[in-house]
């Protein structure tokens, strides 16, 4: 079967190249479908439990999405005219960005107090008031008291103001509603300091996180791919000297991409951060193929022999190495379907399907190219100027020594794994040149971190909420929230309650406590939402039947173990406390904290699973148990070895690195198939030992081996430059683990097989075409 294809391509190139094309143009327009969305929520699956619990909350209560404008006056003081107007301003241009339902600021802060027998409630900076010196003191007094707005809304030093802007996307169309939010969001910003030199104004809030999402996965794949590209060409152009070969090879790549983005297209998938990267690994992926085609072909050819043989002999050798080594990568990517986060499903996915592509090209269209192209290659003698026989020659000699030596330093590296920690960053998935981090940090360091939790608390009757038992513990709660150490603010109704209770006593302080009957707590909360603005009432803390109350807290930026910790003491103390209430803990970067973890879990089934596949498939082509047995120690051990590697340098292991293992497991698998596959050869068509076979391993294919390496981890450490951290991480262990994995194949493997592989092996027949070759 294969050498009737191979016949067929080398004798009508021209009809594989049309066919291909047409193939390949057909995939290919599929792409147009393709598009990206940026909503964070695409990274839980519509059964994670954390965003059930958070649509329900967000059903319940109005939607939590937001812009933040962080303003910052040039001169460091917001209690100025000038800037209190600026606010005012933006204030009502912020109401105009695309579905937007609340802004809030200290200029249309709902300021309540006593006249007589009245309750006054008014924006704190109305239209045309005067704000002469006593007038900004008053401001800054009421701003400095007041738990609503201190360090939420305004710092307490007066550097810095925040316009907060509530966003209630339809989700009709995400892909466009987004970038709509966005456009007109940075429209105002550049108005203001434009029109306001010195003044800086930074964005932050979930609505630019998703949008930064999509912006750093576009300008990866613009910066990203080109340079990976430029890598591949000059890494062949220098190490394998070939024009033809190298064109040929980039040829392969650029179909095998179009293609499996294009079949993408098709199948309905849309774009996330993770599986934007999918045409730079499989890039990286499709050069394997090709050199170790390559490398063979110009082996023969430099010993006399004519193309069309070289080529011809170049597929019988390296078809089922390349085959194995293909689908066992595939299998890899496709355990990432196991994954808790779908945008890696689609990823592994994805690259599943390219390599499988990449495979299906290396020997169709590729040998076609190559006939078609003039290939010329100098006759010399390879193992004059090869230094991998040198390295052979080191190995077999010293082998009584690598073999103890390399298998402490494994243990050793491996030592150290478990002492990673499962913990992610959420704001840290950008670098520091991402905007949104910087806006972000500036927040961090001089207003409130961006990390909240929403609780809502569930008193299980109508206008539950009222009643001073329940308010009493909320008010408990919300003092023992804002005393711990992680907190920044706390957005709870009893400071309301408070508040109007002390208005309602002519502003007496001494009634700045809560009601303690409940039709009064009733009758305080109707009069002051009647009082209310549109858009600045207090839906977003109290459900329609006044059962339900939600609190935010807001903290510093913390890492997902410290993010669950402080869920687990929210939980604990109303267990202890309030077991009565019904409690519900959720938010964006709780979700984050939890998913990590969940990742890791259900990842080991799929690897659990590749490795059983993987470990069959090899057994059955190498056709020995034993040998399948062997394989296993170099496939597992690199991924092992990395991540206790990456211990030493990191330490933390998150949402991007808990795929990792399940990648490389497929592709470590290339080196130890090919070289087993030349091994195996040598034992059982040249009736080598052990020693012997180790050397004519080394020497046919030994080259391609540390080349396809070279090119892998170029290509990984070009992802590891995202400015994702997820990808950029994820593009750093891979690249770690595949060098790794070189080191243990080359100097691991061959003193294994030397010392375990000392039986006879019985020389089968020799074919015509070489089997196992």
């Amino acid at each position: 079967m294969k050498e009737k294809l191979f016949a067929t391509v080398l004798r009508y190139p021209a009809l594989i190249l049309l066919a291909c094309l047409v193939l390949t143009v057909m995939a290919t327009v599929g792409g147009k479908n393709l598009v990206f969305k940026s909503d964070y929520r695409v990274f839980f699956s519509e059964e994670n439990p954390q965003l059930v619990a958070y649509e329900s909350i967000q059903n319940i209560f109005n939607k939590s999405d937001n812009v933040a404008f962080i303003v910052i006056p040039a001169d460091g003081n917001i209690y100025t005219p000038e800037h209190l107007q600026l606010l005012r301003q933006i204030t009502t241009d912020a109401w105009q960005i695309p579905y937007s339902t609340r802004v809030d600021s200290i200029a249309n802060y709902q300021h309540t107090w006593a006249e007589e027998d009245d309750m006054i409630v008014e924006d704190l900076v109305s239209e045309g008031q005067t704000l002469d010196p006593s007038a900004l003191d008053r401001i800054r007094e009421i701003v400095n008291t007041e738990p609503i707005l201190l360090n939420k809304i305004a710092s307490v030093k007066g550097q810095v103001s925040l316009v907060n802007v509530t966003v209630q996307m339809p989700m009709i169309d995400p892909v466009a509603e987004v970038p709509e939010v966005v456009a007109r969001v940075r429209e105002i910003q550049q108005k203001y300091m434009a029109e306001n030199p010195g003044l800086e104004i930074k964005l932050s809030g979930i609505v630019m996180m998703n949008n930064s999402f999509a912006e750093s996965a576009l300008k990866d794949n613009a910066t990203l791919i080109p340079i990976m590209f430029g890598v591949v060409v000059l890494t062949m152009l220098v190490l394998l000297r070939t024009f033809s070969g190298t064109f040929s090879t980039v040829i392969i790549i650029a179909a095998s991409i179009a293609a499996a983005m294009g079949l993408a297209g098709w199948s309905g998938m849309f774009l996330t951060g993770p599986s934007a990267s999918a045409p730079t690994m499989i890039l990286t992926l499709a050069v394997a193929d090709c050199i170790h085609i390559l490398s063979t072909m110009f082996y023969e050819m430099r010993r006399g022999i004519v193309k069309r043989d070289a080529l011809l002999d170049s597929l019988r050798i390296n078809f089922q190495p390349v085959m194995l080594t293909s689908v066992t990568t595939a299998i890899g990517f496709l355990s990432m379907n196991f994954s808790d986060s779908p945008p890696f499903r689609d990823l592994g996915n994805i690259v599943a399907v390219g390599v499988m592509l990449a495979f299906l090209f290396s020997i169709t269209l590729f040998p076609a190219l190559l006939m078609v192209l003039p290939v010329r290659v100098k006759q010399t003698r390879e193992e004059d100027r090869d230094w991998t026989r040198s390295l052979a020659a080191f190995v077999t000699s010293k082998r009584r020594i690598l073999l103890p030596g390399m298998s402490v330093f494994m243990l050793l590296l491996i030592a150290f794994l478990p002492m990673n920690q499962l913990n992610d960053d959420f704001v840290k998935y950008f670098d520091t040149s991402v905007p949104f981090r910087q806006a972000t940090d500036y927040m961090q360091d001089n207003l409130s971190g961006m990390t909240m939790m929403e609780i809502s608390i569930d008193s299980g009757e109508s206008s539950g909420i009222n009643d001073p038992a329940f308010l009493k513990k909320l008010g408990v709660f919300s003092d023992w929230l804002r005393s711990q150490p992680e907190t920044d603010h706390v957005s709870t109704l009893t400071d309301t309650l408070k508040r109007l209770n002390k208005n309602m006593h002519g502003d007496d302080q001494s009634y700045y406590r809560l009601p303690e009957d409940r039709e009064l707590s009733a009758q305080y909360l109707l009069l002051y939402e009647m009082s209310l603005p549109y858009g600045l009432d207090l839906n977003n803390q109290l459900n329609v039947d006044k059962s339900s109350v939600r609190v935010v807290g807001t903290f510093k930026n913390l890492t997902s173990n410290e993010l669950v910790s402080l869920e687990e003491r929210v939980q604990n103390w109303f267990a202890r406390n309030a077991p009565e209430y019904q409690v519900q803990t959720t938010g964006p970067n709780l979700m984050f904290a939890h998913i990590s973890q969940r990742n890791i879990k259900s990842m080991l089934s799929g690897i659990a699973l590749a490795l059983v596949l993987i470990s069959l498939l090899l057994g059955f082509a190498l056709r020995s148990v034993r040998f399948g047995v062997i394989s296993l120690l170099p496939n597992l051990a690199p991924a092992a070895m990395g991540f206790g590697l990456w211990y030493l340098i990191d330490g933390q292991v998150g949402l991007g690195l808990s795929v990792v293992a399940g990648m490389t497991l497929g592709i470590v698998v290339d080196d130890t198939v090919h070289f087993l596959s030349k091994y195996l050869y040598a034992r059982r068509h040249r009736d080598a030992d052990s020693v012997a076979a180790v050397q004519y391993a080394f020497g046919s294919v030994g080259r391609a081996l540390w080349i396809t390496t070279f090119v892998l981890v170029c290509g990984f450490m070009v992802l590891a430059q995202s400015s994702f951290k997820l990808n950029a991480d994820m593009g750093f262990l891979t690249a770690l683990t595949i060098l790794i994995a070189l080191v243990v194949d080359f100097l691991f493997l061959p003193p294994l097989l030397m010392v375990f592989d000392k039986t006879k092996i019985e020389t089968p027949a020799k074919t015509a075409q070489g089997v196992e070759r």
